[in-house]
């Protein structure tokens, strides 16, 4: 095949609609059908879509066996990631997690994620499973939380100490960072306050998110959500110097779920290519040479 343009490291969908997200009973899960409409529509070639496995962050689930089989359908458009909630098998740090991911890595996929169960980072359980997805070789995309209950994603604390020790204890592991706790890090000026959400204006300089990702070969940035989107735009001549300095770490996302989500990551690269703010070689990197190397798709 030709090259791709945009491969999405970051989709969700469901085989059927079922059970609203909202109360109110309007806002779906996107249908594979529906999903491609959209990447249609925004220039997206490929998405890579992971399950809904862990109970914190979902109204339906979809599981592994559901990407599976949506993937095996349009197998030119959709790449599978595996997830296994780190309580499985028997709530146990002993629970040999490897027999899982490594029965879905036969099947085709191609890492973890999303990783959402509310624990901490240094929790035994989700060490353990960092553990096998480093012995399956399987690379991990998380959603960091700021809080235990009423929250969705492994817990790290201002700054993000305890990913940084993950990412010591497990070099071989390769850690895809998301969400607003992960992206407010980009610049110092983040605080207690702030982390969860989406900080305006100037990035001052010192952030952890850049300090991890230029000295640890493990550590990545996907840029999807209104969390990678805001980083990258809220300061445009940092944005643009971040993009360039970055460009063999960050990866292209959307974490698009809902056909009503607001898709705007790939006019962002196109127009920032456009403009000349980014390099060809960093628009092809980020859209989806990175993500190709990673996940060894061949592409």
């Amino acid at each position: 095949m030709e090259d791709p343009v945009f491969i999405d490291i970051h989709m969700h969908v469901v085989r059927k609609k079922t059970l609203a997200r909202n109360e109110e009973g309007d806002y779906f899960y996107a249908t594979p059908e529906e999903m491609i409409e959209l990447m249609d529509r925004t220039g997206v070639d490929k998405g890579v879509l992971s399950p809904y496995t862990n109970p914190e962050c979902i109204t339906q689930y979809s599981t592994v066996e559901d990407v599976l089989e949506v993937c095996e359908t349009y197998p030119d458009r959709f790449i599978p990631f595996c997830c296994v909630d780190p309580r499985a098998i028997s709530n146990s740090p002993d629970a040999n997690l490897s027999r899982h991911l490594e029965y879905y890595k036969e099947r085709g996929c191609k890492g973890v994620g999303e990783v959402c169960p509310n624990l901490y980072f240094d929790d035994p359980l989700v060490q353990n499973l960092f553990k096998h997805c480093e012995k399956c070789d399987m690379p991990v995309l998380f959603h960091i939380a700021v809080q235990i209950g009423g929250a969705y994603g492994v817990v790290d604390d201002l700054h993000l100490p305890r990913l940084e020790k993950c990412l010591q204890t497990f070099p071989n592991l390769i850690f895809i960072g998301h969400s607003q706790a992960f992206w407010s890090e980009i610049g110092s000026d983040v605080t207690d306050e702030n982390r969860n959400g989406y900080p305006e204006g100037r990035v001052e300089p010192g952030g952890v998110v850049p300090r991890l990702l230029e000295h640890y070969p493990n550590m990545y940035g996907e840029i999807s959500a209104r969390s990678g989107y805001s980083a990258l735009t809220r300061d445009p001549e940092f944005g643009y110097e971040f993009i360039d300095r970055f460009q063999d770490k960050l990866l292209f996302g959307t974490d698009t779920s809902s056909p009503s989500n607001d898709h705007r990551h790939a006019e962002l690269m196109r127009t920032l290519h456009a403009e000349g703010h980014i390099s060809t070689a960093a628009f092809e990197k980020i859209s989806w040479q990175n993500i190709n190397r990673i996940l060894k798709l061949g592409l």
